[in-house]
């Protein structure tokens, strides 16, 4: 079993900066697994200090629907975008992402570990 890590970018959305929407908004994000450490779980690293795990499956039902009620949501947008909500106690962040870049990543967790059931 092997970690897996992807950069890629993402689209912070956000009604507070106009400056960043000129721009797109795009930031780099790291996406993370390993198996060693919890076989269940995914993290995803935004700029900064700023990283949430949460369970692989919540990832890949969120590209199908909405999915998740906690401090993660995940829900698709449109055909080719996918949307994930981050709250914590400083706020919320929303990120979206072309939905083929969290298809990949989450594939290459399952060549590197099949799902765990129970």
């Amino acid at each position: 079993m092997s970690v897996v890590e992807q950069y890629a970018s993402a689209r912070i959305v956000t009604d507070a900066d106009a400056a960043a929407q000129a721009d797109g908004g795009a930031v780099p994000v790291v996406l993370r697994y390993d198996p060693q450490a919890d076989a269940r779980a995914v993290r995803i690293g935004l700029p900064g200090p700023h990283e949430w795990t949460f369970d692989r499956s919540l990832l890949e039902e969120g590209l199908r629907a909405p999915a998740g009620d906690g401090a993660v949501r995940v829900w698709p947008c449109g055909r080719v975008q996918a949307v994930v909500e981050f709250h914590s106690a400083g706020g919320v962040a929303v990120v979206q992402f072309d939905r083929k870049t969290l298809v990949r990543f989450l594939r290459r967790t399952y060549t590197a570990a099949p799902a765990v059931t129970g």
